[in-house]
């Protein structure tokens, strides 16, 4: 999507500020011995409260109203009766609608005190993030975004997740552009729009480059690796990108 009217601006900010916020009472609550159904359970009640629609639900007949990932689950992990426990990691992942504009947004953290090595492992997709966000300017290239989130990455002796990507979104969940890699291809050297909303999600994993999907149909996990993703939904000006999600 291209947003150019301040309708769209608005409509857009509504949505960010939304899942923003059921993103981060999720966090909230992650505690141990909560379940992941329980998590969403309170998702779908604030979905609710602020006449928004879950995405994955909706467009997908996902079998929950937000993905919640643990441990080795990287993305799409289905919420159901896992306990969560000190020290997991996990990744909330919060995507809806309100009045036929998206966002998307989610985060990877350590619950409790917890291992300090995953911890740095989230603060690395952190700067990794903000070095890609420095690159999302209208009139650059869109593989730019990818080779800072890898450099970074490589910086602290970690890699990347490549066969996960972050996209266009905005009248859609899933929208042009179909992919922002997490490294560089040389090919992908489409540039960045003035108004073009994109989600952008680096996934930093510990030595796995790539996820494989979970008998369940829909969750992607690694067979031995850790990752962490931080994403938010952008639209970009020429005064610098405009994060809905923060």
């Amino acid at each position: 999507m291209i947003a150019k009217t301040k309708e769209d601006f608005e409509a857009l900010k509504e949505s960010g500020r939304i899942v923003a916020k059921i993103r981060d009472e999720l966090v909230r609550k992650t505690q141990p011995g909560i379940t992941t159904k329980e998590l969403d359970e309170l998702a779908g009640k604030l979905f609710e409260e602020e006449g928004a629609i879950s995405a994955p639900k909706s467009e997908y007949d996902f079998p929950g109203f937000t993905c919640i990932s643990v441990g080795r689950e990287v993305a799409h992990g289905i919420p159901g009766k896992r306990e969560i426990k000190e020290g997991d990691l996990v990744n909330i992942d919060v995507s809806g609608s309100k009045n036929g504009y998206f966002a998307d947004t989610g985060i990877s953290f350590v619950v409790g005190d917890g291992n300090e090595e995953l911890k740095q492992l989230c603060d690395v997709a952190k700067k990794a993030f903000e070095a890609g966000l420095a690159k999302a300017k209208p009139g650059s290239k869109k593989s730019g975004i990818g080779r800072a989130v890898f450099q970074t990455a490589r910086e602290h002796d970690l890699t990347v997740i490549k066969n996960l990507t972050g996209h266009g979104i905005g009248h859609t969940i899933h929208g042009a552009p179909d992919h922002i890699f997490n490294y560089k291809a040389a090919w992908d050297d489409e540039l960045l729009k003035e108004g073009m909303v994109i989600a952008f999600e680096p996934f930093i994993s510990t030595f796995e480059e790539e996820v494989f999907q979970e008998t369940d149909g829909w969750t992607y996990a690694t067979e031995k690796s850790y990752v962490a993703q931080i994403e938010h939904t952008l639209i970009l000006t020429k005064e610098g990108p405009i994060i809905l999600t923060k």
